[in-house]
């Protein structure tokens, strides 16, 4: 099975797709941090900005939880924004409104009650917490080179919006292996 957490109005053809909120391609509406799965379930399990929503404090269950329901050799692919990469940007601007230009990355779109964010990340602190739920190896993932590449959600967000050939890329694209 591949799973796609969190997936919103996001649709990937063959994938199964779990969201807290109901949309009419949503297989399981609930929460992804406690998935009515069996144990080593999945062969990989995709949460593009998912992460971000949980605070500090339950990230590391909620990664063991996905953990859980992977196959060994299994894939955890995330995406959450790239803290370092939003400090950057902020650095460089040098207009007033340079804080909304970062503020959704960092505080979340806040549009529902699903929409708040509870944590940042760089690529160390994210590979440090996923060595600690257990993955074995971590890496870099390119949106181009995937399944889903034509999927356009926040895997692929840039700064200038949109500007995939010679913006920024402001998500912070991650894989464990189980």
């Amino acid at each position: 099975m591949k799973l796609h957490l969190g997936c919103g109005p996001k649709f990937i053809e063959g994938w199964k797709h779990y969201d807290a909120l109901e949309f009419p391609h949503v297989d399981i509406v609930g929460p992804v941090d406690q998935l009515p799965l069996a144990d080593c379930s999945a062969e990989i399990i995709y949460a593009s900005h998912v992460l971000e929503h949980f605070s500090r404090h339950k990230c590391i269950d909620v990664l063991k939880e996905w953990y859980r329901v992977l196959k060994p050799d299994g894939i955890l692919r995330l995406a959450v924004p790239n803290f370092a990469a939003a400090c950057e940007i902020y650095s460089q601007l040098g207009s007033v409104d340079k804080i909304e230009t970062i503020k959704g990355l960092v505080c979340g779109g806040q549009k529902d009650e699903y929409d708040y964010h509870g944590n940042i990340f760089d690529y160390s602190s994210l590979e440090s917490v996923l060595k600690s739920a257990g993955f074995k190896t971590v890496r870099s993932w390119n949106w181009r080179e995937t399944e889903h590449s034509h999927i356009d959600d926040y895997s692929q967000a840039y700064l200038p919006h949109m500007d995939k050939n010679s913006g920024k890329l402001m998500s912070l694209n991650v894989e464990g292996l189980k």
